[in-house]
């Protein structure tokens, strides 16, 4: 821990907040002095309840929670990667952050953990000599404070004193409404070191949209996790909120999570999904294939909360319903943009922004190398609109539950473990969401059944 205590020296940190991404993508973890951090980090490492990563998002847990940790609820242990330590902006006092990975006592990881599953993922990738390459794209809205979850979610005024009701693409001047807000966010993220490339407004009434530079998976999805962070509390000191909700309001458009993806030779850094007169090569055409066989069935791992499912469909805002791809077809599932040979990549548009984004890289990654491996060839690519294909995504949580667990190939990629503690979950929310009597029901059942 040479780099983390040097690190701290030089800042004159006084707490540091040790954080681990349970399986919504929460941050979890503790606040710990700093000096007593790198005592605990001499001993063994930041003790933390195993029962952590099996959280539903609500903080309750699954009745068959013995079934995935030890009976005796016992702790695991937090080693933070020095490599992601960051200074927190917004404190007053000098307050590190840093990213931790889970191991139990002798050194094995935790399989529950989103994070190993992506370097899972990424190793499987390594060992054939290939690095994935990726780069999110996140969608979230700014709305107004609201401290009644019965009432529906309303735009927030901006600097010219009114609400954004229209829809204001790409739009300078509605981004410019909030300019106080993402002057703070850009300011935090560079002294944090999160790498966003452009910033846009999106479809929706204060919908942004934040692109991040393309790298490693790992590092991407890190910086996607803190990102959301340091919207959520970029928009509250400036008294409104930022959501990733992937369907925050009934008649806006949902919030995607897109991931821009390819893969390249390790050693050379060569571009593996294009030859060099810019021809399609059999691995492009594999991962496709793999992504249209098997992103239906890993749906849950990009569209994981009941209300994820009520994005797929908006069609008048190029949200996906199916898994067709296309040349610079944003109808589709799977976009594969005008580029170079050495910029070739596909863009999956299926995921949304509530998605954790150490799961919605991994399963993407996943699916497309179950392509490559299996040398599942892809659909002709779609000519024209993708929506006359017709909806082939799950309609909700509960469905697509079921399809995730069925996948053989899946589970054997990312281990029976960690999928029947994701599947039980999600099991356990959707139930405790079917509960709840909507206000849709009291307005159109309680006086006319």
């Amino acid at each position: 821990m040479d780099k983390l205590e040097e690190f701290i020296r030089e800042h004159k940190i006084t707490e540091v907040e040790c954080l681990v991404p349970d399986m919504a993508g929460i941050a979890r973890g503790k606040i710990v002095p700093a000096d007593k951090l790198l005592r605990i980090l001499r001993e063994r490492g930041m003790p933390l309840p195993e029962t952590v990563f099996v959280q539903t998002v609500t903080g309750d847990y699954p009745d068959d929670l013995d079934d995935y940790v030890n009976p005796t609820y016992g702790d695991v242990y937090l080693t933070p990667d020095e490599a992601t330590v960051r200074m927190v902006p917004w404190y007053q006092e000098a307050t590190a952050q840093i990213i931790c990975d889970a191991f139990y006592a002798d050194d094995t990881p935790v399989p529950m953990s989103s994070r190993y599953m992506l370097k899972k993922v990424v190793q499987e990738y390594e060992n054939r000599g290939w690095s994935p390459i990726v780069a999110p794209e996140l969608e979230f809205y700014l709305v107004a404070v609201n401290t009644d979850p019965d009432i529906p979610l309303q735009s927030p005024v901006g600097r010219s004193g009114r609400q954004e009701i229209g829809r204001q693409a790409y739009g300078i001047d509605a981004v410019n409404e909030f300019d106080p807000v993402f002057e703070d966010v850009y300011d935090y993220c560079e002294k944090q070191n999160i790498d966003i490339d452009t910033l846009s407004h999106e479809a929706g009434a204060a919908q942004i949209e934040v692109n991040f530079n393309h790298g490693n998976p790992v590092e991407a999805a890190d910086q996607a996790f803190l990102f959301k962070r340091t919207a959520r509390e970029v928009a509250m000191r400036h008294g409104v909120y930022a959501t990733f909700m992937a369907q925050p309001m009934q008649t806006e458009p949902g919030s995607a999570m897109h991931i821009h993806q390819s893969v390249v030779d390790t050693k050379t850094g060569k571009n593996l999904f294009a030859t060099d007169d810019g021809q399609d090569t059999e691995m492009f055409r594999h991962y496709i294939g793999g992504l249209q066989r098997y992103l239906p069935y890993a749906v849950p791992m990009f569209a994981p909360n009941v209300n994820s499912y009520r994005r797929f469909g908006h069609k008048q805002t190029d949200s996906p319903i199916n898994v067709e791809w296309g040349v610079d077809n944003r109808t589709a599932g799977l976009r594969v943009p005008i580029s170079k040979p050495d910029s070739r990549r596909v863009e999956n548009r299926l995921p949304g922004a509530d998605g954790n984004p150490y799961l919605t890289i991994a399963s993407t990654l996943a699916c497309g190398l179950l392509g490559i491996m299996e040398k599942i060839e892809p659909t002709e690519q779609i000519k024209g609109s993708a929506y006359k294909k017709g909806q082939t995504l799950p309609y909700h949580l509960a469905d697509a539950l079921k399809k995730f667990k069925s996948s053989k190939p899946l589970a054997a990629l990312l281990g029976e473990r960690f999928v029947n503690s994701y599947v039980s979950i999600k099991d356990a929310e959707f139930k405790a969401y079917n509960t709840v009597i909507s206000s849709w029901e009291r307005a159109n059942l309680l006086l006319n059944v």
